[in-house]
């Protein structure tokens, strides 16, 4: 027989005849949980990625607006940057003209690097105010040393959370002993997209930027006797 209970933080399970977990026996009562653990990390700096356009009456007089476009950009974007400029060959296409206006060509590449928290606000406002220039996304980013401490602490609660079930459950089949059996281990770690108007007008502060989130899934097998 079979049951099925759903609690706030994930999915239980009971097989209540002898069963295997991989290669474990359970000569009593098999409990499968499935616990999700989560938490934010505070950014220490951002990724943005940049779009660049121009346009032309040729595909000679859009480069070249481009090529000016991009000197900009990299002049007033190089001082903020913790690193180096990504920037990929550009790309051309013919734009339908009409009757009033006149077929034009456009070129576009991409800007992307990184910022610290002090530089957060210059580059969104640099961004925006550029011509031909678009804020095309910004990320959070937490330091490795901070990814791995959340990681294990996600760790220990996500076991810690596996077992008070298992114990609370034991208890109220009457039973004595809790044994673990199998531990399945999934995490993830999301970065927030984060998004700008165009027309900014006031300052942007870092510490209002949706944080960086890591979350982590462990589905665990205990043996109930």
């Amino acid at each position: 027989m079979f049951g099925l209970l759903v609690g706030s933080s994930g999915l239980m399970g009971l097989a209540s005849s002898p069963a295997h977990a991989g290669e474990l026996r359970c000569d009593g009562t098999l409990l499968q949980l499935s616990v999700r653990e989560s938490g934010e990390l505070r950014s220490d700096r951002f990724r943005f990625s940049l779009q660049v356009e121009a346009e032309g009456k040729t595909s000679s007089a859009a480069m070249d607006q481009l090529n000016q476009r991009l000197a900009t950009v990299r002049s007033r974007v190089r001082p903020l940057i913790l690193d180096d400029l990504k920037i990929p060959a550009p790309r051309s296409y013919a734009m339908d003209g009409t009757s009033d206006k006149p077929r034009l060509q456009r070129a576009f590449t991409s800007v992307s690097g990184e910022v610290g928290r002090s530089n957060y606000d210059a580059l969104i406002q640099i961004a925006g105010r550029l011509p031909g220039v678009d804020l095309q996304g910004m990320s959070s980013r937490a330091d490795l040393a901070s990814e791995q401490q959340l990681k294990n602490q996600l760790l220990r609660r996500a076991l810690q959370q596996g077992k008070h079930r298992a114990e609370t459950t034991s208890d109220a089949l009457g039973l004595k002993q809790v044994r673990l059996l199998r531990i399945d281990q999934r995490g993830d770690g999301s970065i927030r997209p984060l998004s700008f108007s165009k027309a900014a007008s006031s300052r942007f502060n870092p510490d209002e930027a949706p944080q960086p989130r890591q979350s982590l899934t462990l589905n665990l097998d205990y043996c109930l006797s």
